[in-house]
């Protein structure tokens, strides 16, 4: 049972440790603070219905700079972004700018830069970091996991060797050694011509 600490008196400056019994107590855990996942798992920046104009964050990003939105490459009718909340350092997120749920509604023009933007992901990302491997795939619908599932979308995430540690199992925390802005600017330097 959580017994809630006694206020101090008026007379009395509060005591931290007394206010929050156990704080700061030495512990056997180490802290590592991810406050930037709790938009994510709150729901922030999720679209409001499965409609365009529902707040789509993958109808909004091409609508702004590449830098603001973290577009590493524009196609004619796809674009490649990273995710905003990565699940490798890298992670490229491949998507039509034409908003529709599902793989089979591409039109072969789509299907083949879908493709394409693929591959020069992949490229991109060889020459930046020297993954080892890569997932590359895409979850259709919601109960197939897709965090965004009115708007297609391919994740294309390098992996290397050893990258798979206690973290993310035990912890269900990710440690990304870049920021955002950084990887961007890498992935689409290295972004070739097309």
């Amino acid at each position: 049972m959580i017994v809630p600490p006694t206020p101090p008196s008026p007379d009395q400056e509060p005591d931290s440790a007394a206010a929050l019994p156990g704080a700061g107590v030495p512990d056997a855990f180490d802290r590592l603070w991810t406050p930037h996942r709790l938009a994510y798992i709150q729901g922030e920046g999720k679209p409001t219905g499965p409609g365009a104009n529902d707040g789509c964050p993958f109808c909004v990003a091409p609508t702004l700079s590449d830098e603001e939105a973290l577009i590493v490459a524009r196609g004619e009718l796809v674009y490649a972004i990273l995710n905003l909340y990565p699940y490798n350092t890298g992670h490229v997120l491949i998507c039509p700018y034409r908003h529709l749920a599902d793989y089979t509604d591409l039109e072969p023009a789509e299907s083949m830069e879908f493709g394409h933007f693929t591959a020069l992901a992949i490229r991109a990302l060889r020459t930046a970091s020297g993954p080892h491997g890569f997932n590359v795939g895409m979850n259709l619908g919601t109960v197939a996991g897709a965090g965004i599932a009115a708007h297609l979308h391919q994740h294309v995430v390098p992996r290397w060797g050893g990258d798979t540690n206690f973290m993310p199992v035990v912890g269900r925390t990710r440690v990304l050694p870049q920021l955002l802005a950084d990887t961007r600017k890498l992935v689409a330097d290295a972004w070739p011509a097309r």
